[in-house]
C-alpha cells in the first residue's frame, strides 16, 4: 500500500470513496440511519489524517442530516499494521468531529472485537473517547445479534464478516484466543464486571 506521501489528497480521498470504508446505509430497528464502517477496507497507511477528516466532514456528516443515528463498525479481520489509523490519529478525529453529530450518537455496534481490540478499549477507551461514547459502544459477537439492532435487509455487511462468524461456530476460541464469549453477552463494553475477561487478563499477565 502507497504512503500518503505518494498520493494527493485528491488521490487519498477518491481511495476511500472506492473501497467504501464509510457508507451512511440501512436503518436500525429504532429507524436511525446507520453509518457503516468495514475496519478492514481502511488503508491506513495511505490516507492522512487531515485528509480522512476532510472526507467525513464533506461526505459523511452532512448526509446523517443532523439526526439521531447507529454506527456499525465491522472490525473482522483487522490487522493492526494495515487498517489501524493510531490512537493519536482517533482522539483527533474524535475531537474533530462537530457536536451536532457526536450528539445524534445512540449506539455503536462494534462486530466480532478480539481479544486485542477489548483489552485496548478497556483500558483507554475512557480516556480516548468522551462525552459519553464509551458507554454507547456494544460489542457483538456474532452477525445473528447484529440483527436484534440493525434491520438486515438494508445493510450490506461483507461476505468475509459471514466467513467468520462461520468459522467461530467451530472454532469458539478464536472469540479471545483463550476462551469462547457467550454469544449472548453483547451489550456494554465494560470489562470490569465480566468474569471472562477478567480470567482472561489474569491469563495473559
Amino acid at each position: 500500500m502507497a504512503s500518503p506521501l505518494t498520493l494527493t489528497h485528491s488521490e487519498q480521498e477518491n481511495l476511500l470513496e472506492k473501497l467504501g470504508v464509510f457508507k451512511i446505509q440501512g436503518r436500525d430497528k429504532h429507524g436511525r440511519k446507520v453509518l457503516l464502517i468495514i475496519g478492514k477496507l481502511f488503508p491506513a497507511r495511505a490516507v492522512s489524517s487531515e485528509v480522512l477528516k476532510k472526507y467525513l466532514e464533506e461526505k459523511i456528516y452532512p448526509k446523517l442530516e443532523e439526526k439521531a443515528f447507529s454506527v456499525v463498525y465491522v472490525h473482522t479481520d483487522v490487522q493492526r499494521s494495515e487498517n489501524f489509523p493510531g490512537i493519536s490519529t482517533l482522539r483527533s478525529i474524535y475531537d474533530d468531529i462537530p457536536m451536532n453529530v457526536k450528539g445524534h450518537l445512540e449506539s455503536v455496534y462494534f462486530l466480532h472485537p478480539g481479544l486485542q481490540a477489548r483489552l485496548f478499549l478497556a483500558t483507554f477507551g475512557r480516556f480516548l473517547f468522551s462525552g459519553g461514547l464509551y458507554s454507547k459502544l456494544k460489542y457483538v459477537t456474532r452477525m445473528e445479534f447484529l440483527w436484534d439492532h440493525v434491520r438486515r435487509n438494508a445493510i450490506g455487511i461483507p461476505e468475509f464478516a459471514y466467513d467468520h462468524d462461520e468459522e467461530l461456530e467451530y472454532r469458539p476460541m478464536m472469540d479471545y484466543g483463550l476462551e469462547s464469549d457467550h454469544p449472548r453477552v453483547y451489550g456494554g463494553p465494560s470489562m470490569d464486571n465480566n468474569p471472562l475477561s477478567l480470567y482472561s487478563m489474569r491469563c495473559i499477565a
